[in-house]
């Protein structure tokens, strides 16, 4: 089977200028640390929501689509906010949510703990975070949880579209320099992970109606991380390891013969 011919306007990494390949390389260092921060944001908001450790699609079921056993105040002591304050103190407001959360025990059993560690986030000054400044705000997240409202997805849907694409945009053109054989394999690489982000916010909404659209969700991460992860460590690899195979080499001293 024939090789695809080079594309006459394509350009190695090696046969650009050293000043924009440290360019390139201080690019996709900071991207990949910034990537590297929005995993460990993503694991924190979401994964305990189910009482397990470990990041699960039943978590973003609750996130996205709320849970029929927990209040929305006990799914968030679980997950995201189980750090925030100590083990016994999580259990007591749990405990309290169980048993009723009346007013007549918030003062005695709640309010000393939301104050002491929650009124510095939670005090409804941000009006993107519940309010627990009173016993009427606390009430309102001590419901069953309904997981994210209609407009917090498009809240959020609106800045992971726009932010992602750029950032994959930019890698990808960086990537666009490597020498990738199949061609097609190149293309996905760098096609996929636009695909994968319409379809993992398209499946936040679809799993609040149909459970089993967290698994998705979970797949398109993985696709666009692998995706992410492959662009990176072959554009570094080509950029300053690599040996230019001889149909590169050969095609760059033709070019030099024919221009002197």
């Amino acid at each position: 089977m024939n090789e695809e011919p080079i594309h006459r306007l394509y350009l190695h990494f090696q046969e650009l200028p050293l000043s924009l390949r440290v360019l390139y390389t201080g690019t996709l260092f900071v991207l990949s640390v910034g990537y590297l921060f929005a995993i460990v944001h993503i694991y924190n908001s979401h994964a305990g929501r189910d009482g397990d450790a470990m990041l699960s699609p039943q978590d973003l079921v609750i996130a996205y689509g709320g849970s029929d056993l927990a209040s929305q105040l006990e799914t968030a002591l679980k997950g995201p906010m189980a750090g925030m304050l100590p083990a016994e103190e999580r259990a007591e407001l749990i405990a309290w949510v169980r048993s009723g959360a009346t007013e007549e025990s918030f003062a005695s059993q709640a309010q000393p703990i939301i104050e002491n560690r929650c009124l510095q986030c939670h005090s409804g000054s941000n009006p993107h975070v519940p309010n627990l400044s009173s016993f009427s705000h606390v009430s309102q997240v001590v419901q069953l949880d309904e997981g994210m409202d209609f407009f917090s997805l498009v809240r959020v849907s609106h800045t992971h579209l726009l932010g992602i694409t750029f950032m994959f945009f930019i890698v990808g053109l960086i990537f666009s320099h490597a020498y990738v054989r199949p061609v097609w394999f190149k293309c996905a690489v760098v096609g996929l992970p636009f695909l994968a982000i319409a379809m993992d916010i398209l499946c936040w909404y679809m799993t609040k109606l149909i459970p089993g659209f967290a698994w998705v969700i979970m797949g398109t991460g993985a696709m666009m991380g692998g995706c992410f992860g492959l662009m990176v460590l072959v554009s570094v690899y080509q950029m300053w390891f690599y040996k230019m195979p001889p149909e590169l080499v050969g095609r760059d001293a033709a070019s030099r013969r024919a221009i002197g």
